[in-house]
């Protein structure tokens, strides 16, 4: 069992940048595929950027390549997602997300979620 608590929200200005971060519980975090998904009022949750158990691999959505970064600390629970240059588009509920299997997963097949943080992009 893996309860993930996300942090990190808020209110910025196009352009600015958030860091957003996702403590896990359990100890078997560093076995674990990671991921964050967003979703907008009225939309799907979208997969945004995933990273392997061990940090090697990493995926990203298009529309954030080049512009987020995800990464964790094992030794500290954690995986964050670093957001530079955000867009009005980027407004969602960002949600962490985990799951077991060996490989990212880029749908929401995931066996564990965050409750979310809310990021505001304002133009």
């Amino acid at each position: 069992q893996v309860q993930l608590v996300e942090s990190g929200g808020g209110s910025v200005q196009a352009g600015g940048s958030l860091r957003l971060s996702c403590a896990a519980s359990g100890r078997t975090f560093s076995s674990y595929t990671m991921a964050w998904f967003r979703q907008a009022p009225g939309k799907e949750r979208d997969f945004v950027a995933g990273i392997s158990w061990n940090g090697v691999r990493t995926n990203y959505a298009d529309s954030v390549k080049g512009r987020f970064t995800i990464s964790r600390d094992n030794a500290k629970n954690t995986v964050y997602l670093h957001m530079n240059t955000l867009e009005p588009e980027d407004a969602a509920v960002y949600y962490c997300a985990a799951n077991s299997v060996p490989y990212i997963v880029t749908t929401k097949n995931y066996a564990y979620w965050g409750q979310g943080t809310q990021v505001t992009v304002s133009s």
